[in-house]
């Protein structure tokens, strides 16, 4: 297995980008964690409702909008990951600043667009 990504902003439904983009990660032999509103389980892996301090997080690909985001700064920092995606509609300049003072990479880019182009 690969780096790990943490999928924050999970979700159950079939038709979200976030459900797609496990599905993808897994498909690409990706390890993957994930955090949502809802537990349960998606192409095997397991979506966390309460917050984990995850070990070894490289990525975190972001499927929150920016106000939602905020609650969530300081946990996602305390994580260390190596970068941070902001799929699109996930755009927030403030957090970028934020990841930069920590010195974590940011890219504003589609999780999936990266995987189906082997840019991940």
């Amino acid at each position: 297995m690969s780096k790990k990504t943490l999928v924050f902003g999970a979700s159950l439904k079939p038709n979200r980008y976030s459900n797609y983009a496990i599905q993808r990660l897994v498909a690409h032999n990706k390890k993957v964690v994930a955090f949502g509103l809802m537990k349960g389980k998606v192409a095997d892996v397991d979506i966390d409702s309460e917050l984990v301090q995850y070990e070894n997080i490289d990525t975190v690909t972001l499927y929150l909008n920016k106000k939602k985001q905020v609650a969530y700064y300081d946990y996602i920092v305390s994580l260390r990951p190596k970068r941070v995606i902001f799929n699109p509609g996930t755009e927030n300049p403030e957090f970028y600043n934020l990841l930069k003072e920590n010195n974590i990479a940011y890219e504003a880019s589609c999780t999936l667009v990266l995987l189906a182009t082997n840019q991940y």
